[in-house]
């Protein structure tokens, strides 16, 4: 069983930052991808950005240039730092692991975290 655990959102007013991490623990033979999504109000969940297979990041156009991803060494801990931020930001992010879960990675699974809030407001 695989968890994710969030953490760094929070209340930030207009051109401020925030960091976001996500922690993966349990057991997993290998990461395939992680993400970052986010949910506003009413709205659909989107990608915001990504670690694809083979590491190269995506970003949704409404972040290129102001967010961030990363991740640390052991691959297990995703970051997402976001600069500028303005209310168009304001959603609940959702970090989502693709997984091996036998050593040959032969079977992938997804899990995704609980979600942290961010409100972006003067």
């Amino acid at each position: 069983q695989v968890q994710l655990v969030e953490s760094g959102g929070g209340l930030v007013q207009p051109g401020g930052s925030l960091r976001l991490s996500c922690l993966a623990s349990g057991r997993f033979y290998g990461i395939n991808a992680m993400a970052w999504y986010r949910q506003a109000p009413g709205k659909q969940r989107e990608l915001v950005a990504e670690f694809t297979n083979g590491g190269s990041t995506n970003y949704a156009d409404a972040v290129k240039g102001r967010f961030t991803i990363s991740r640390n060494f052991a691959g297990s801990t995703v970051y997402l730092q976001m600069n500028s931020l303005n209310p168009d930001d304001t959603a609940a992010y959702y970090c989502k692991v693709d997984y091996y879960i036998d050593y040959r990675k032969s079977g992938m699974a997804s899990v995704w975290g609980q979600g942290t809030r961010v409100t972006v407001s003067s």
